[in-house]
């Protein structure tokens, strides 16, 4: 761990190496994350787990200003970021008519299957988080960190710097307030 930390600071201080040395210290986990949203996803997506966690990382580190990160738990919040915003813009970009609009892929086995999960919207799901950012950001990033980066509760505690009894609280919270704003936008 104390080498993702060095890394990050030399990613920070312009070193054009450092960023080639961090990918294969994170892309296990980062794999893992990825893999862990993707199979929360509807089926049918061209994006998996692999291209998410590429698309990402070069998201992070693969700009014109060097980044600054404070710690690891600080990129791994930037890599959820990164991956929910790489997530709605593709959400977005299927639900344009050229790309098929509001029709949906249907295979065969879903079509004969008894039930159907309920489907959750991304792109609405993203506009309430982004309100509740506007109010409560440490709650936003939690549910970002917990649905997006698929971290468990007392990993994206540690990531907040706070107790675990607190992020339950903000989970609760969170939770509850987008399940209203989703509701009301139905």
């Amino acid at each position: 761990m104390g080498d993702v930390s060095q890394i990050l600071s030399a990613i920070q201080s312009g070193d054009a190496q450092a960023s080639e040395q961090l990918l294969p210290l994170v892309y296990d986990e980062l794999r893992k994350l990825a893999a862990q949203k993707m199979a929360r996803e509807q089926s049918g997506q061209t994006l998996d787990a692999t291209a998410l966690v590429h698309e990402a990382y070069l998201r992070l580190v693969q700009v014109d200003e060097p980044q600054h990160w404070n710690s690891r738990g600080h990129f791994f919040a930037a890599a959820a970021e990164a991956m929910r915003r790489i997530l709605v813009e593709n959400a977005r970009r299927k639900s344009r008519l050229k790309h098929g609009g509001g029709r949906r892929q249907v295979d065969l086995d879903s079509a004969c299957a008894f039930t159907a999960a309920p489907s959750l919207d991304l792109v609405a799901l993203d506009e309430a988080l982004t309100r509740l950012a506007v109010q409560e950001p440490d709650k936003a990033l939690l549910v970002k960190l917990r649905y997006f980066a698929g971290l468990t509760m007392p990993q994206a505690a540690e990531v907040l710097d706070v107790s675990l009894a607190t992020a339950e609280r903000h989970w609760t919270f969170a939770k509850s307030w987008l399940y209203a704003e989703l509701a009301a936008d139905r």
